[in-house]
């Protein structure tokens, strides 16, 4: 009876019940209906410990690191130095979003953080200067995803903590794929503008104007070279660098750019502290959800069911992208990544997949489910910041979805795009 699960937690999806219970309820529900009562009671005490976790820890912390940067300004810094080094290009405000995605990302590696900072900014300065609101809100979603891919991630952080993989070769590994999406994008922007004629948003810049642009930028562009050479060099772990990240927004916000007030401080830890629970909490739950996924055998049973199909890795590897896909389409990717990994990792390591390439694969694909219709998280947090409908969006969103798709097929079949700079420091074999 418990392979069902799955299908039950799905339909409790659909009936609206927030994610959180479903992935309690199904289980739970199973389990007392096959009298498996003292099974129940592991569930909910995998609900703490799934949580109880010093690497998750890192979570919170760059959760309060991103909520300090915005804060303070230092997100406007980082759009003024996109718009003084793109803002002369046709199109160059949507140039001028990808851009500003790709340094936020840097930051906060969150796609919700990144559709609501830079989206309050630059959807209403889009649509000023001609841009349709439906488009600007389109392209700030879809350019967001790249906030989980290139480090640090807090996906990426969970993939590491529930198959035991190296963190720093995770955040490595997503650095040539998120600027690969980045530069997908904008390729699909200049097409778009010069077929429809978008708005040049300022005149070029002079050399000097894009070096004080740079100057005021600097701190805020410092933060992911100290976080990945603090990691890389064996200075602190991943977890310690999150709380380097937050003592240094502070320090910058507070004492050097001075943008920053102690009067911002309660509010800004409510919000972080809002954002970390929730994601905590699904953490948690998509663990004690993983327990039932042991206790019915489904691993075995999927890999069984897998490789009937086909033996060949790469007819395995799209038939797994479209299950991916489909699955982000209706799923966070932090709960789909804990429920799916175990799943799905050892059948494709098996196969000789690499376990780092696989694991880019994974998260690169869920990501880009955070803007996929109907249920992508960043499309309704993108339709609240823009006041446009998500069904609106999401049509104007289909251009930039075919580039991520196309991107998320270049890293499954070219292994080296995402695996080639952990080895050459280290990281992997």
């Amino acid at each position: 009876m418990l392979v069902w699960f799955l299908p039950l937690f799905l339909l409790f999806l659909m009936i609206g019940l927030p994610v959180f219970f479903g992935l309690l309820a199904a289980p739970g529900i199973l389990l007392w209906l096959n009298g498996q009562e003292r099974d129940i009671t592991l569930l909910y005490r995998n609900l703490y410990n799934g949580m109880d976790s010093f690497p998750l820890m890192a979570i919170p912390f760059f959760m309060l690191a991103g909520e300090l940067m915005n804060r303070g300004g230092i997100t406007m810094r980082l759009v003024e130095f996109s718009q003084a080094m793109m803002g002369h290009f046709r199109g160059g405000l949507a140039h001028v979003n990808i851009l500003s995605s790709m340094l936020f990302a840097g930051l906060s590696g969150s796609a919700v953080a990144d559709t609501s900072a830079l989206g309050s900014m630059l959807i209403p300065a889009m649509e000023k200067h001609g841009y349709t609101r439906r488009f600007a809100a389109a392209i700030t979603a879809a350019s967001s995803v790249i906030g989980p891919i290139i480090p640090p991630s807090g996906i990426m952080i969970i993939y590491a903590y529930v198959m035991g993989e190296s963190v720093a070769a995770l955040f490595l590994a997503g650095i040539v794929p998120g600027v690969m999406v980045g530069l997908g994008l904008m390729l699909m922007v200049k097409f778009q503008a010069d077929k429809y004629n978008f708005p040049v948003a300022t005149k070029k810049h002079s050399w000097g104007e894009r070096g004080q642009a740079s100057l005021k930028a600097f701190f805020p562009l410092l933060t992911p070279v100290i976080i990945l050479g603090g990691i890389l060099a064996g200075v602190f772990t991943p977890t310690e660098a999150a709380a380097v990240a937050v003592a240094y927004a502070l320090i910058i916000g507070l004492f050097v750019m001075r943008t920053l007030k102690f009067s911002d401080l309660p509010d800004v830890l409510n919000r972080a502290g809002i954002t970390s629970a929730v994601v905590l909490l699904l953490v948690g739950a998509a663990m004690a959800f993983k327990t039932v996924v042991s206790l019915s055998h489904a691993p075995e049973t999927m890999a069984e069911f897998v490789l009937s199909l086909t033996s060949n890795p790469l007819i395995l590897l799209f038939l797994i992208n479209l299950l991916l896909f489909i699955v982000g389409m209706f799923l966070d990717a932090g709960p789909a990544i804990i429920i799916l990994g175990p799943i799905l990792g050892p059948i494709f390591v098996s196969l000789g997949v690499d376990p780092i390439h696989f694991a880019i694969i994974m998260s690169v694909n869920l990501t880009v489910g955070l803007a996929t219709p109907p249920m992508g998280l960043v499309l309704f947090v993108a339709s609240s910041v823009s006041g446009e409908r998500v069904e609106t969006i999401s049509k104007a969103i289909l251009p930039f979805l075919a580039v991520e798709i196309l991107v998320i097929f270049l890293i499954t079949y070219i292994p080296a795009i995402s695996i080639t700079v952990p080895r050459l420091t280290g990281f992997a074999n």
